[in-house]
């Protein structure tokens, strides 16, 4: 599984807050961004949940 963050991204760092492990802030680019290009399997579940979560439907999950 991978997670891209698309241009849709507000910054609001939801993502940051459920799942450190995975999503980081760029201070940059303003948007969060993914640790990982393949998400390891123990942090899939939480990654949904951010993706399902995210207001601006900019995390998109690629399987």
């Amino acid at each position: 599984m991978k997670i891209v963050i698309n241009d849709q991204c507000m910054g609001d760092r939801n993502c940051n807050k459920l799942c450190p492990e995975v999503f980081e802030y760029d201070e940059d680019q303003l948007k969060s961004t993914v640790k990982f290009d393949e998400i390891p399997e123990h942090l899939q579940a939480i990654s949904r949940q951010a993706a399902e979560e995210c207001g601006a439907d900019a995390i998109e999950i690629i399987e």
